[in-house]
């Protein structure tokens, strides 16, 4: 399977991202409800995806979003920073006192245990990375000037305006003119659709973008809300691996610019334990990651972000999807087992993962 990848004496960067970054506050084991102190980290779908090859693969990544001028949007900056991700094209956007017409992003996020699920609540309504439009970024200079061999965005930014939709498709559209391969996780959120035109208003949008992407990433919710892939008579919480496949031959055939179709397999027996797999598609040919049965989970958000990126260096280094798979779906294994947003893995742990590590302790 060839992507046809610029070469990287060519570009300054691997991979960018373009997303929202968002405050996440993590009340720890107690409930948001409850909660008397949080922790801080930084996390956005799209931004997840570049920390982690930066972080754990060690490639050259930088994120496109804007922040508000303010002491919260500094604090998201130093953790961006702190995770290696390039910050030059951060836009700053002038703050005006209170968050009338500008501010960050918030998310309150809660992790599940046992019979209790995950709880997030985004408070991110007048940020500045959902108010971004088409022209605020210098796409010739970043693809054709400094080089980008893979633009990574998602369904998340997206639904955050109607505008930043349109800034996708201008990503996509100037990252196809130099050549950068694109990747895109669908990423569907109800509550980011549900007052602007819901289910029917993100398939309209979704399937505009899907025209311009050579890895597309989701899972069967995904497939299903985005694109319209219904699969009769199944059943979207107990689909078989042949359930998967044929609604990944439907989005193959539908979109033949497809190079790598990509989704995560989860089975939820709890917040906490939880059936791990993933399987991709290419050149005709389903390859399937190694099965995480009971995984046992501290945080799950974040996960799929891993996968993505397992996925994507995998891609990036070896060109084998079956190889590609298994690194995504190790990462995000691995990146389920400790709090916060982005992944605390590296390397090496992920490809011991992949040949069948074990969890005894390590001396």
């Amino acid at each position: 399977m060839d992507l046809n990848l610029r070469g990287k004496k060519d570009c300054k960067y691997d991979v960018i991202s373009l997303g929202e970054v968002m405050l996440r506050l993590d009340p720890g084991e107690r409930r948001i409800r409850t909660a008397r102190s949080f922790t801080a980290w930084e996390g956005g779908g799209e931004y997840n995806v570049a920390r982690g090859l930066k972080k754990c693969f060690g490639m050259d990544t930088a994120i496109v979003t804007a922040l508000a001028e303010n002491d919260v949007g500094y604090l998201i900056e130093d953790f961006i920073q702190q995770g290696g991700v390039d910050t030059a094209f951060i836009r700053w956007i002038p703050f005006d006192g209170i968050g009338r017409k500008v501010r960050n992003g918030l998310n309150f996020t809660e992790r599940g245990y046992g019979v209790r699920g995950a709880l997030g609540i985004s408070d991110r309504a007048y940020t500045a990375a959902s108010q971004m439009k088409p022209g605020d970024v210098d796409w010739e200079h970043i693809f054709g000037t400094l080089g980008v061999r893979w633009l990574h965005t998602g369904g998340i930014y997206a639904a955050l305006s109607e505008t930043t939709a349109q800034v996708v498709i201008e990503a996509l559209r100037a990252a196809k003119k130099y050549g950068t391969v694109v990747s895109y996780d669908l990423n569907y959120r109800p509550s980011l659709w549900r007052e602007i035109g819901g289910k029917a208003r993100a398939q309209e949008v979704n399937k505009e973008i899907a025209r311009y992407i050579d890895v597309m990433i989701g899972n069967e919710e995904d497939f299903t809300a985005c694109l319209g892939f219904e699969i009769e008579g199944s059943d979207l919480k107990k689909l078989s691996i042949d359930g998967y496949k044929a609604m990944i031959d439907r989005a193959a055939k539908a979109y033949p610019n497809f190079k790598v179709i990509a989704t995560t397999l989860r089975e939820v027996k709890t917040a906490t334990v939880n059936g791990w797999s993933a399987i991709a598609w290419s050149d005709g040919v389903v390859h399937k990651a190694n099965d995480y049965p009971a995984l046992e989970i501290l945080d799950r958000v974040g996960g799929g972000d891993s996968f993505a990126s397992g996925l994507i260096y995998g891609l990036m280094t070896t060109g084998d999807t079956s190889v590609a798979v298994n690194y995504g779906a190790a990462h995000g294994a691995l990146a389920m087992t400790t709090p916060g947003d982005t992944s605390m893995a590296r390397k090496s742990e992920v490809e011991a993962l992949t040949k069948g590590a074990g969890a005894r302790v390590q001396r």
